[in-house]
């Protein structure tokens, strides 16, 4: 399970909550711009843009779980269990590999409104990397500083979904959050009022009482309910540690708590890392769940004119700092 989040204030972020009940070996992973990407249609492409990101590196090849590239567009794949495997190639299409398609968007995208172009013609196969890593069904949000995307993928091609919320999670399909959250019309960060008559005079015993009903289970559509109600309602100053906070405060409204979620293989679902992207200065924030201390890699500290791989081992280990 996953929850994602694009925010703007002055500057875009874009991040998520990876929550797994195992590790990928996930790494921090520049992909700079005259890298090869060997496709599995046969075609090679190289990135017109480097990208950033968290991804599992497998002969050289960067599996992203989300990504931004230098020009401020975002991509990320949620776990979308319970839908129908991807279909065969189709003749006459774009085929691609779920597991190529985040890099093949940003390595040639500045905005979502030319991702939409690209999208137009795009066929999501069901072609993996190896037989050693399967295929797992996702669904994908792209976000930029001025609008926001999801596709998910049926039988007749891709489904193209405006996000006014900015925020996704994993199934029901799209559709159903944009129905559910019309539920929870009531939630307000302002006090409650009395709306029970007019005839008795009622007054609220404490603060946060207008977002009584505000769900706290660790669901998909719950979490997408708080989360873009958190998201809608921040308030941060615009620097920019404010804003790295703000936005994983919001994302700890939502981080899965190992013992708190048991899969269905008896295995603890836990929040793995947290990121956070300032995609408009490329620098890429995280932490782990072992791991509270916020970790940073700057996109354009390097050298993006090259070939190579760039990859940075995560900082999973607890720093405590003592004061005596």
């Amino acid at each position: 399970m996953c929850t994602c989040l694009s925010l703007k204030n002055k500057d875009f972020y874009f991040g998520r909550n990876l929550d797994l009940d195992y590790s990928f070996n996930e790494q921090v992973a520049i992909t700079p711009r005259r890298y090869e990407f060997k496709l599995k249609n046969g075609n090679t492409f190289y990135n017109n843009y480097a990208l950033i990101g968290m991804a599992t590196v497998y002969d050289e090849y960067p599996l992203y779980a989300e990504a931004i590239n230098e020009k401020g567009l975002g991509m990320a794949g949620l776990n979308y269990p319970f839908h129908d495997m991807y279909p065969e190639p189709r003749e006459g299409k774009n085929n691609i590999s779920p597991f190529e398609f985040i890099p093949y968007i940003l390595g040639q995208c500045v905005s979502v409104k030319e991702a939409r172009e690209i999208l137009k013609d795009l066929w999501l196969d069901n072609v993996a990397y190896s037989d050693k890593l399967p295929l797992t069904v996702l669904h994908f949000m792209i976000a930029d500083k001025d609008e926001c995307i999801v596709i998910e993928h049926g039988k007749d091609g891709l489904m193209i979904y405006d996000n006014p919320y900015g925020v996704m999670t994993n199934n029901p399909s799209f559709p159903y959050h944009l129905e559910n959250i019309k539920n929870y019309m009531h939630l307000s960060s302002d006090n409650s009022e009395n709306r029970i008559s007019k005839n008795i005079d009622i007054k609220p015993y404490g603060e946060g009482m207008g977002a009584i009903g505000l769900p706290g289970d660790f669901s998909s559509a719950s979490r997408f309910i708080k989360t873009s109600f958190l998201k809608l309602n921040s308030y941060s100053d615009t620097d920019e540690n404010s804003n790295v906070a703000q936005f994983f405060h919001i994302l700890d409204s939502v981080v899965m708590v190992r013992g708190s979620v048991i899969t269905g293989n008896n295995h603890y679902d836990i929040t793995t890392y947290s990121c956070c992207a300032n995609a408009s200065k490329g620098i890429y924030y995280y932490k782990t769940y072992d791991n509270l201390g916020i970790s940073a890699v700057n996109l354009f500290n390097e050298d993006l004119n090259g070939n190579k791989l760039i990859v940075y081992p995560l900082n999973k280990e607890l720093m405590i700092t003592y004061h005596n």
